[in-house]
C-alpha cells in the first residue's frame, strides 16, 4: 500500500515509541470521530512497535467480537503493511504470525463482547495488546488483557469512539490518562486527510442527535431526551403513502404479558413504508398455541391472500411462536435485536426520509413521541431506551435493521389457506 499522507496525530501515533518526550509511556489512548484515521495508524503503529522491539513474543489484537476485529483490522493489515512484513494467520487458532526485520511474532485475536469472555485470554503472557473498539468491551475482559501484559517494555494501546460521559473507560482511562501514565490523543475526521471535503460533508449527514455529537464530533456525551428526535409527524406520516408495487414484509413484536404489535410494510429501492395495519392487540399471558394461533390469524388478516410476505421478521426470544410461523408454512427471520444498533438504523432512515406510516398508525405515532433514554441507565454509563411502552419501536427497529439495512436471509414458502 502507497500512503499519501499522514495527519500530525496520525504521525504520533505512528512513531510516538521512538521519541524521547513520549517513549516513557506505559500506552496511548486514542478516540474521536469516525473516519478519522486512528484505526489505521494504531494498528499499524502497533504492528511497528512490537517487531521491532521484541522477537519471538505473543501479542493480543482485541475486539469486540473477532469477526468485528477481522473486519476492522485483521483483514486489512496485508494491505496496510505490504512490502513491510509478511503476515500468515491461522484461523482455526485465531492467530497471525509475522515476520519481517528480523523478528517473528504472533498475535492472537480476541473477542471482548460479554462478561465471559475475559476468560478467554487468562493465563496468557503478553508483550503488548492492542483493545479496538474498547469502549464496547466489558471491563473484565479489559483489565483481564491488560494484567496479561506482564513482559518488561511490554505497553497498552487503546483505541475507541466516545460513548457517555459515564461510561467507566471516559472515567477510569481517558479522565485519568495523565495519572496512568498513558499518552492521550484526540481525532476528528480532520486528522484524515484522506478524507475529501465531499466525504466528510457526507459523514456530517449521516447522524443526527447523540449519534452526530458521538461520531462526528468525537464527544463523550450522555444520551438523553428523546430517543428519534428526528420523528416529524407531518413528514413521516404523510396523509396518503406512495403507491408501491415493492414486497410485503411483517415485523412482529411478539408479547404474552405486554402487547403484541403487527406492523405491515411494503419496501422498494429507497423507499419504505409502513402501512394503516400497524395494530396492537392485547395478549392473555399463557403463551399457549391456542393463543400463538390467534395471533397468527391475525397477521394472516392483514396480508392474505392478497399481499403474501415477503418475510416475517420476529423478535427472537419468541421461540415457540416462531415454530408456530414456519408449521403454518410462512416465511420466518428472527430479527436482528442489536439494541443500539437497531436504533441508529431507524434514525438514519427517519432522517432520510426512507421510513413513512399510514396516519392511521396511531399507536406507533404515540410511542415515537413518549420513546426516551433512561437516564439511570446513563448515569451507569449504558445508553438504552426506557424498556415502557416500546412494542411498536421494537418491530419498527426489526424490520429496519433486519431487512433495510441488512437484508433478509432466507425465503420461505407460500402461507397455506387457514
Amino acid at each position: 500500500m502507497i500512503y499519501q499522507s499522514f495527519s500530525r496525530r496520525q504521525l504520533l501515533t505512528l512513531t510516538w515509541w521512538r521519541r524521547n518526550e513520549f517513549a516513557g509511556y506505559d500506552g496511548i489512548l486514542c478516540d474521536g470521530s469516525v473516519r478519522s484515521g486512528k484505526t489505521l495508524s494504531m494498528a499499524v503503529g502497533f504492528l511497528l512497535w512490537s517487531m521491532e522491539r521484541f522477537d519471538g513474543g505473543q501479542f493480543a489484537l482485541c475486539g469486540k467480537t473477532v469477526e468485528s476485529l477481522r473486519r476492522n483490522v485483521a483483514n486489512l493489515l496485508p494491505q496496510w503493511l505490504e512490502g513491510v512484513f509478511q503476515l500468515e494467520e491461522r484461523r482455526s487458532e485465531n492467530r497471525i504470525t509475522v515476520t519481517g526485520v528480523g523478528h517473528r511474532n504472533n498475535y492472537y485475536l480476541f473477542g471482548g463482547k460479554d462478561e465471559s469472555s475475559y476468560a478467554q485470554i487468562q493465563g496468557m503472557t503478553l508483550c503488548g495488546v492492542l483493545l479496538d473498539e474498547v469502549a464496547l468491551m466489558p471491563r473484565s475482559f479489559v483489565e483481564q488483557a491488560l494484567a496479561r501484559c506482564s513482559v518488561p517494555g511490554s505497553k497498552f494501546w487503546f483505541n475507541c469512539n466516545p460513548e457517555g460521559p459515564e461510561h467507566w473507560f471516559y472515567l477510569e482511562w481517558v479522565r485519568q490518562a495523565r495519572a496512568r501514565n498513558i499518552l492521550y490523543l484526540h481525532f476528528t475526521m480532520e486528522d484524515n486527510p484522506s478524507l475529501s471535503p465531499e466525504i466528510r460533508e457526507r459523514y456530517e449527514r449521516l447522524y443526527n442527535g447523540v449519534f452526530y455529537d458521538r461520531y462526528v464530533r468525537g464527544l463523550w456525551v450522555a444520551a438523553e431526551g428523546l430517543v428519534y428526535d428526528g420523528f416529524d409527524p407531518a413528514r413521516h406520516m404523510p396523509p396518503t403513502l406512495p403507491e408501491t408495487a415493492g414486497r410485503c414484509y411483517v415485523s412482529v413484536d411478539y408479547g404474552t404479558r405486554n402487547p403484541t404489535v403487527f406492523l405491515l410494510w411494503q419496501k422498494e429501492k429507497g423507499a419504505t413504508a409502513g402501512a394503516a395495519c400497524g395494530n396492537t392487540t392485547g395478549t392473555g399471558g399463557s403463551g399457549s398455541s391456542k393463543r400463538q394461533t390467534e395471533h397468527m390469524r391475525r397477521i394472516c388478516s392483514i396480508f392474505y391472500p392478497a399481499n403474501i410476505p415477503q418475510m416475517v421478521i420476529v423478535d427472537p426470544s419468541a421461540a415457540s411462536f416462531i415454530t408456530e410461523l414456519r408449521q403454518l408454512g410462512l416465511p420466518v427471520q428472527q430479527a436482528d435485536n442489536a439494541v443500539l444498533d437497531g436504533i441508529r438504523c431507524v434514525s438514519d432512515l427517519l432522517r432520510e426520509g426512507q421510513l413513512l406510516f399510514h396516519p392511521d398508525c396511531a399507536h406507533t405515532k404515540s410511542e415515537f413521541r413518549a420513546y426516551v433514554w433512561d437516564e439511570d441507565a446513563a448515569a451507569q454509563g449504558v445508553d438504552r431506551p426506557v424498556k415502557d411502552h416500546d412494542h411498536c419501536m421494537d418491530a419498527v427497529r426489526y424490520f429496519a435493521y433486519t431487512v433495510v439495512r441488512r437484508g433478509t436471509a432466507r425465503v420461505g414458502r407460500r402461507p397455506r389457506g387457514l
